[in-house]
């Protein structure tokens, strides 16, 4: 399998969309997800992340300037328990919901599918970390059309035991950029993660995804040991 560094990564691509990253700090001992929105129209782009409780939300920049919130307003990022879910819309509120309520993170993603936004059916793409015992383990799913086709949802889960350090899996939404826009192929793709702060680490991703089409970046890292928690959000509005 390739393993890619997160420059080349970001940089291989003007538009990756929506991109979830998560895995083992370098040292073992924190677990390490990033989550970035991107917008090429000026209704995706009139966001920020805000702190909500454990998690974050998306807000309007420009509450005038808001000309739908369908798909666009979610919480990306919520806390149940010692379980982080991490996720491109209002999804993580179903995982939530049904976790909190037995069911699993597949069984909470099977009641959903891609997004409804035709030509495009953004795939819902979605992470959880589970750390438990000074260790932890993850999950990635993506709920997408078939190839293209809003008659037909393939859902794909992806589970990560006793996952490597200094490695990360990285999922996004879109192939490239188009019109219509297609859709994330394949795994998770594998990035090298490096031995640095959170502070490092969120510079380096910001710095590298393409300026003109970013908008907003969330860094989260977990102390495997205690559970606590250091957390970065950066905005292109300010």
């Amino acid at each position: 399998m390739e393993i890619k560094t997160i420059v080349d990564e970001l940089k291989s691509l003007a538009y990756h969309g929506r991109g979830i990253m998560i895995g083992k700090s370098a040292d073992g001992k924190k677990a390490v997800t990033a989550y970035f929105i991107m917008g090429r129209s000026e209704n995706s782009r009139n966001r920020v992340f805000i702190e909500d409780g454990e998690g974050i939300r998306t807000q309007a920049f420009d509450e005038s300037k808001m000309t739908d919130p369908h798909l666009i307003i979610y919480a990306p990022v919520r806390v149940l328990g010692n379980k982080t879910i991490v996720t491109n819309g209002d999804q993580t509120d179903t995982i939530y919901e049904l976790m909190d309520k037995q069911m699993t993170f597949e069984q909470s993603l099977r009641t959903r599918e891609f997004e409804d936004d035709a030509p495009n059916y953004t795939p819902r793409i979605s992470g959880i970390i589970h750390n438990e015992n000074g260790d932890m383990n993850f999950a990635m799913s993506i709920l997408k059309s078939a190839d293209g086709d809003g008659s037909s949802c393939q859902r794909y889960t992806y589970a990560y035991s006793n996952p490597i350090p200094g490695k990360a899996k990285f999922i996004h939404t879109y192939k490239c950029d188009g019109n219509p826009l297609p859709s994330f192929e394949g795994e998770p793709k594998t990035l090298e993660l490096p031995d640095v702060s959170i502070d490092e680490l969120t510079d380096l991703i910001w710095t590298n995804l393409n300026e003109d089409n970013k908008v907003s970046l969330f860094v989260r890292y977990i102390d495997l040991e205690t559970g606590k928690y250091d957390s970065r959000i950066v905005n292109k509005n300010k």
